[in-house]
């Protein structure tokens, strides 16, 4: 089985994913995923690529770290966190979350507040290259 949480150039399998975290205990009741995808239009600009780049240790640490934080704080049996750091194009994956909980209610709460964490906490960004140019883009909205 792959590690819960990674940061990886390559796509990743979402069916993978969900078979990963539902191998690890047969009290899964409900799972609640979310999948990051990359857009064409940011802020009024056709957008024909994103690059991501993290700082490796700290970002793979802090991900790491939500997990944790994540299966105390909502009585999770399970979380994965799966980052992409390439440059995607309109379409492809970038993020995929997945909580795993006896009850729905919890695995809901956990998946958006990963993601929401996620976006403050960890040391990724992204370059959006657009028919202006590149830019970074600084907030997490």
């Amino acid at each position: 089985m792959t590690n819960p949480v990674r940061i990886q150039q390559e796509d990743f399998s979402q069916d993978a994913e969900i078979a990963a975290l539902k191998a690890v205990s047969k009290r899964i009741g409900g799972i609640a995923t979310f999948l990051g995808c990359a857009r064409d239009f940011s802020e009024g600009r056709d957008v024909s690529e994103i690059g991501f780049e993290a700082y490796g240790s700290m970002a793979l640490a802090e991900m790491n770290k939500l997990r944790s934080e994540a299966i105390a704080r909502f009585s999770l049996l399970e979380a994965r966190i799966v980052h992409r750091v390439t440059n995607v194009r309109a379409g492809d994956n970038i993020v995929f979350i997945a909580a795993a909980a006896e009850h729905r209610a919890a695995a809901f709460d956990a998946c958006r507040w990963i993601i929401d964490e996620l976006k403050q906490r960890v040391p990724i960004w992204k370059k959006e290259t657009t028919p202006q140019g590149e830019s970074w883009v600084t907030q997490h909205p």
